[in-house]
């Protein structure tokens, strides 16, 4: 178990068991990404109608809604977007818990609109369906088992609508965990699957980043790392996880771009969504919200998760893993994808990404939607398989 998490120090950073547990010891030490200085805030604010012209649907089969659904009970926000409603269904299930996509998917989502209808979902929780259901009924949709069951119905909620008979689901980092048991618990209505920086299995996840943590940090001959990480060994050790030692992961899995390649920070990801067309001030403070609220309500499912133990799907699987990621190691997933049974399953490494593929190298990540997994939506590729 994870110690007593204190919210004060809560900053919806790290995404994933990364952000889960992103608690740094001041919150000043990330950018909150919701605030802005109120100058210019105006200025964003006349950014944002531009963008949305720039990003308009305009072909005649095309889509592009923002709207409420009732999943178990409980209004929802989507949003679906694409060019041809005759294109396969793409479900983004976002990260966090409460790290919503939805408004900072624009710097790269246009491209996937000509090949997919890609659905932004902001879960129970988070955003706008925080924002307009208000908390108390959130908290009650705030379990693993309850959120995969949202997720489903969001599934047969598309299905009829845009007549799809089966979808492609995304899950992102802690988006994994409900959209993998989503597809396990009806794998009828999945055509294919992606893990993007996947979380597996909690404990598994903190041993693999230290000891990545550790190698970087003795090739640098970083000696003020090496004492830091070495001063908290055991790590995570047995029992609870505690904070003051998870805090001094964090700060190095960023330090050494294992967020982010290449960087130290991710403020061009968690500012995204000041220029997104679909969120306003509002809705971006119930980003932060989401985080404070979704964090320590889903502690206890996060650390029971085990998704090592699937020994076969019923779909294809792909993994699109950053080379860089820290926040939830490859060494985790690749063991379990090679002892995994499936009608196709496929690593798609991204060399210059950490945990954010789609908005590190999106040019890569939608050659990899459109080539690797688009054909099995599609059935061109168990036509080619089975002639």
């Amino acid at each position: 178990m994870l110690a007593r998490l204190s919210t004060k120090f809560l900053v919806p950073a790290l995404l994933g068991l990364g952000a889960v547990l992103a608690c740094l010891p001041a919150a000043a030490q990330l950018p909150a990404p919701s605030q802005a200085p109120a100058a210019t805030e105006a200025n964003y604010a006349a950014v944002r109608p531009m963008i949305a012209d720039m990003q308009k649907i305009v072909t005649p089969n095309g889509i592009a809604v923002s709207e409420r659904v009732a999943l178990g009970g409980l209004p929802q926000w989507i949003s679906i977007r694409g060019a041809d409603r005759r294109n396969p269904v793409l479900i983004y299930v976002h990260g966090g818990p409460g790290a919503t996509e939805m408004g900072r998917s624009w710097p790269y989502q246009r491209g996937w609109e000509e090949y997919f209808t890609v659905v932004q979902w902001d879960q129970p929780g988070s955003g706008k369906t925080l924002r307009t259901s208000g908390e108390a009924a959130n908290r009650s949709h705030l379990s693993r088992t309850r959120m995969a069951e949202d997720l489903v119905a969001l599934i047969e909620h598309l299905r009829a609508r845009l007549g799809a008979e089966k979808v492609v689901l995304l899950g992102h980092s802690w988006g994994n965990v409900i959209g993998l048991d989503a597809a396990m618990a009806r794998p009828d209505l999945i055509a294919a699957y992606i893990g993007v920086g996947p979380l597996f299995a909690l404990r598994a996840n903190e041993e693999a980043q230290y000891r990545a943590l550790l190698a970087i940090a003795a090739t640098r001959k970083d000696d003020a790392a090496l004492a830091e990480l070495k001063a908290i060994a055991p790590y995570p050790g047995l029992g609870e996880i505690p904070f003051d030692k998870v805090n001094v992961v964090r700060k190095w899995v960023m330090a050494y771009g294992g967020l982010a390649a290449y960087r130290d920070n991710a403020d061009f990801y968690f500012r995204a969504a000041r220029l997104s067309p679909y969120y306003d001030l509002a809705d971006r403070q119930a980003i932060d919200a989401g985080g404070q609220l979704s964090v320590p309500a889903l502690l206890p499912d996060m650390a029971a998760v085990d998704h090592r133990r699937i020994a076969a799907t019923r779909f294809p699987i792909f993994m699109f893993l950053g080379r860089h990621d820290i926040t939830t190691p490859s060494s985790v997933i690749e063991p379990w994808l090679r002892r995994l049974e499936a009608p196709h399953k496929e690593i798609v490494w991204f060399d210059h990404s950490a945990h954010l593929p789609p908005h590190e190298e999106p040019g890569k990540f939608l050659i990899g939607l459109v080539e690797k997994v688009r054909p099995w939506a599609t059935n061109k590729a168990i036509t080619a398989a089975h002639p």
